[in-house]
């Protein structure tokens, strides 16, 4: 098998530039590729040295330099060698500045910038945790989002994925011997929404969990018709309630989470058109 080596230059830490690439070689099968970072490339001489190395293990090169004397050097380098350098971002940068009519700011690592969005994201995730599995409810009114579900509707993982998109999430498990607190139907701010799923995919779920602890299989949890009486009196009170519901059956995480997010951006979209109702946002 021949080896392939893949340079990856970045004035910033490279994590774009290295999801790019890393979702790029997903798409070939039975490849040996070397791959050489280079983050924070962002003085003549540090790039002189990576040439260097370029030059000693020729390969394809991909780039997200900024600043035009550092990349037209980097250009100027590949081209000498025979080695084809490819600026990973051009084409969605270019038609960004024709679609804002505005050209980008050419900063190295303006989007990592440690910004208020980067603090609240912060924040968003160690609220999510403390208010997991139901766990300090006094404290809902402050979430953004509050998902409710029988066990195993995947609550807690489209939880931690919505904390990091920037949202503080709690989650409360629907468990018909045990009422959730009342504080769950008085909530203003906060979108509540109810997941479900198909209680005979359920029942796998739990079997499938109980077996990876070393548990019995032959309890209540995933009792066929016990499991379909807890789904359906979820459901009631998502409708008693008139909470969104999305059914999570053929669901990933991360489609649960969008129709999460769309659900949230719609209801915030009326609310500031004064249709949002008693609850704003």
């Amino acid at each position: 098998m021949t080896r392939y080596h893949l340079h990856l230059l970045s004035d910033s830490t490279g994590e774009t530039l290295e999801m790019i690439a890393k979702a790029a070689l997903a798409q070939f099968d039975d490849t040996d590729v070397i791959r050489h970072f280079w983050p924070m490339v962002r003085s003549h001489q540090h790039l002189d040295r990576i040439m260097g190395e370029i030059s000693a293990n020729p390969g394809l090169v991909f780039f997200t330099l900024v600043n035009t004397e550092t990349r037209g050097r980097l250009e100027a380098g590949c081209q000498s060698l025979g080695l084809p350098a490819i600026a990973v971002l051009d084409g969605v940068t270019d038609a960004l500045e024709d679609l804002l009519g505005q050209e980008a700011k050419g900063r190295p690592g303006r989007q990592h910038k440690l910004d208020e969005a980067y603090f609240a994201r912060v924040d968003a995730i160690q609220f999510t945790i403390a208010h997991d599995d139901g766990i300090a409810w006094e404290d809902w009114e402050d979430a953004d989002i509050v998902l409710a579900g029988v066990s195993r509707t995947s609550k807690t993982p489209t939880s931690i994925y919505l904390a990091n998109r920037g949202y503080k999430v709690a989650n409360i498990p629907i468990v018909v011997e045990s009422p959730p607190p009342p504080a769950l139907f008085g909530l203003r701010r906060p979108l509540v929404v109810g997941l479900t799923t198909a209680p005979e995919r359920l029942v796998q779920v739990r079997r499938n969990r109980l077996l990876s602890l070393s548990q019995s299989p032959d309890t209540d949890y995933v009792d066929g018709d016990k499991v379909s009486s807890e789904v359906k009196y979820a459901r009631r009170m998502f409708a008693d309630n008139s909470w969104p519901v999305i059914d999570v059956t053929r669901r990933s995480i991360e489609e649960t989470a969008a129709a999460v997010i769309n659900l949230y951006n719609e209801r915030k979209a009326s609310s500031e058109a004064g249709q949002g109702g008693p609850k704003p946002i």
